[in-house]
């Protein structure tokens, strides 16, 4: 249902989440999130546009956080890299359908209503909250200083 490339960000942003208000490198966040480095330096950029994340370059730069855990949600990442897109017309075009949707689309726009009303209350704080309670979930191991 998610594309690879909300999942990368996702990722990145938890490990970001778990650093914070340390900043990472590219480098640092593709090791522990298992993302390609090119692929994350997209997806980052991406963040980045979308007020997510802020970058500093040099020494002692790199990509942290723009905001608190608190105030980031789950909604704002995916919509920032592949924004869950809601089903508004017949995706088929049966003039038959005019303005209102089959039973089956609109079923279908329903259940994606719901997961982004999911995600808009889900913040980078709970999923962190949670994961400290599941064991080996997504736990990013520590970096080498």
């Amino acid at each position: 249902m998610f594309s690879q490339t909300a999942e990368y960000a996702l990722r990145a942003m938890s490990a970001l989440a778990a650093r914070s208000p340390s900043s990472m490198t590219t480098g640092e966040i593709a090791g522990v999130t298992r993302v390609p480095p090119a692929y994350l330096s997209k997806v980052l950029q991406a963040l980045r546009k979308a007020g997510l994340v802020k970058s500093l370059r040099g020494i002692g730069g790199g990509v942290s956080l723009a905001e608190d855990l608190d105030e980031i949600t789950v909604l704002e990442i995916i919509n920032a890299v592949d924004p869950i897109r809601r089903i508004n017309e017949c995706p088929i075009g049966l003039a038959a359908h005019g303005v209102q949707l089959c039973p089956m689309h609109s079923r279908l726009d329903s259940a994606l209503a719901m997961v982004e009303e999911v995600f808009r209350e889900t913040t980078l704080a709970e999923l962190l909250a949670e994961q400290s309670g599941r064991g080996q979930a997504c736990k990013f191991p520590k970096l080498k200083k």
